[in-house]
């Protein structure tokens, strides 16, 4: 999805807190160049070098209101939690199922969806879970399934007008993890279909590596060193990863 992680980039190019490497500003540009469509970045490229031979990203959204436009509507930003233990128990059941939906005019937060699921195949959640997650059994036991969460997602993507044709938008997740292994094989496991919105996505690892030159191993906690951002809610929590 080079497109997608593209657009992505610009997002972190443009809203990051970070001082930008001088000797990575050829190579930012190039990647954003090189990501996205003709005609989608006209005049943008000296727009690009202004902003970040300036090594200042605290733009303002009355700044942003100056860049060309995204190439999505919203970003829907993702991250699962699932059942787990030491060694890893088979098959994995998504437990957190939130998602933000961010302006990709403003990078505001518009609306969120947030669940827990209640798991089927082990419905005892392990100490090594609680721990990780910080979720309880309290906070899954009586909650509806996957298949009842599913069509609650797909009800409030109707209700926020993200299925309508015209609007463009996108997943984005920390890596590939979410909606290439765990949604599609649990679906799979369970008999579900794939919604197609789910099959498309911005891995923000790759957007990352684009902008600043290096791989995230750590994931977020790299990122957010990378970008001098502080963390923000507990780590390994599905809505405060989101």
């Amino acid at each position: 999805v080079s497109d997608a992680s593209g657009c992505s980039m610009i997002a972190l190019l443009h809203t990051g807190a970070a001082k930008f490497p001088q000797n990575l500003l050829p190579r930012a540009r190039q990647a954003v160049c090189s990501l996205l469509p003709a005609g989608v970045l006209k005049g943008y490229g000296s727009i690009v070098s202004r902003k970040l031979a300036s090594h200042s990203f605290g733009a303002s959204m009355a700044a942003m209101s100056s860049f060309p436009p995204q190439r999505y509507h919203y970003f829907l930003v993702l991250d699962f939690e699932a059942t787990c233990d030491k060694p890893q128990i088979h098959p994995q059941e998504i437990i957190e199922f939130p998602i933000l939906k961010l302006n990709g005019r403003t990078m505001e937060i518009e609306s969120t969806f947030h669940m827990y699921v209640q798991p089927v195949v082990h419905p005892q959640l392990t100490p090594f879970c609680t721990e990780l997650t910080g979720i309880i059994q309290g906070m899954v036991d009586g909650q509806p399934s996957l298949q009842q969460v599913l069509e609650r997602v797909d009800e409030w993507m109707a209700k926020e007008g993200l299925l309508d044709p015209s609007v463009k938008s996108i997943f984005v997740t920390c890596g590939d993890w979410d909606l290439k292994v765990m949604l599609p094989g649990q679906c799979q496991y369970l008999g579900l279909p794939v919604a197609d919105y789910f099959k498309q996505w911005i891995n923000l690892k790759k957007a990352y590596s684009f902008a600043m030159g290096s791989w995230p191993k750590n994931g977020l906690l790299d990122m957010n060193k990378g970008l001098n951002l502080q963390h923000i809610g507990r780590p390994h929590s599905g809505i405060g990863e989101c």
